[in-house]
């Protein structure tokens, strides 16, 4: 199933996305898509449902961010190799973990605020995940599986003096208003055959700046559910987004830091588009 959000900011409504891209409206049986839902069978109870039944979300309707604020954002860093070569970092040994303010989600057509006086925010295609059970020492990647409740496309928007240069605490440069647009839906992972099979790709004002493949992480979504689970609990609606391929601003031999006008266009086999204009901040 696809699930999807909508209405406005930090008011919307639970919904699905049906196989002929009609927004049906599931705001009078559950509450949201939150920890909530998640943790108590919801995904189960909403397979149940008579999706012809259902009210459509007239097309007017923004789209939200397709899971509500979860307790937790979790990023992984340098995992795709070529990604460490143009940051001329190490290739990690295990994988490196930050995180990253829940508030900095926005949905996946929001605008992106470029934050005051900045000239090098940074965009970052990535394979996003949803926990969907809470789960703490899990004892391996394949027990890890059980607990994805799906996938979605994140941009792990980066602020790079701010990531880098202040005092190397990576938080600060990720962490902005509207730093993590998500979605346009959350897919289910009964409907992913393989999720290290996924062709993905970034436009910059049609300038395509990243193109791989999930096959190309260093550590696969099963290992990183497993792996963070032996530092801190999971909770169901956590997101974890796990790295970005080559070709962000930061490696380049010009200027491709966004600015205003911007356009982003981002794409994930079988997980949709997400688009996005650049705006500059203003009080």
């Amino acid at each position: 199933m696809k699930l999807i959000r909508f209405g406005e900011q930090k008011k919307e409504k639970p919904g699905i996305l049906t196989k002929d891209g009609i927004r049906k409206d599931c705001s009078h049986i559950f509450k949201d898509w939150d920890h909530s839902f998640f943790k108590n069978n919801g995904l189960e109870k909403l397979k149940k449902l008579n999706l012809n039944e259902l009210p459509n979300v007239t097309k007017d309707k923004r789209w939200g961010a397709p899971v509500a604020r979860p307790f937790k954002v979790i990023c992984i860093g340098l995992n795709y190799k070529e990604h460490t070569k143009e940051a001329k970092m190490d290739i990690p040994t295990e994988p490196i973990v930050f995180l990253k303010a829940t508030n900095s989600i926005v949905g996946p057509y929001d605008d992106i605020t470029i934050p005051k006086n900045s000239t090098t925010t940074d965009y970052e295609l990535e394979l996003g995940i949803i926990i969907g059970k809470d789960c703490y020492y899990l004892e391996s990647s394949q027990m890890a599986e059980e607990y994805i409740a799906g996938y979605t496309i994140s941009n792990d928007v980066s602020e790079r003096n701010c990531q880098l240069k202040r005092s190397g605490q990576w938080c600060k440069g990720k962490s902005f208003k509207s730093f993590n647009p998500i979605g346009p839906f959350l897919l289910t992972s009964d409907e992913i055959d393989d999720p290290n099979d996924l062709n993905m790709y970034l436009k910059v004002n049609s300038d395509i700046r990243q193109k791989s493949n999930t096959k190309n992480m260093i550590f696969d979504p099963t290992f990183i559910v497993h792996y963070v689970s032996q530092f801190m609990e999971l909770e169901a609606g956590d997101l974890i987004t796990t790295g970005t391929p080559s070709g962000v601003a930061l490696g380049l031999k010009y200027n491709g830091y966004l600015k205003q006008g911007d356009e982003l266009e981002l794409g994930i086999d079988k997980l949709g588009v997400q688009k996005s204009i650049c705006i500059n901040y203003t009080c």
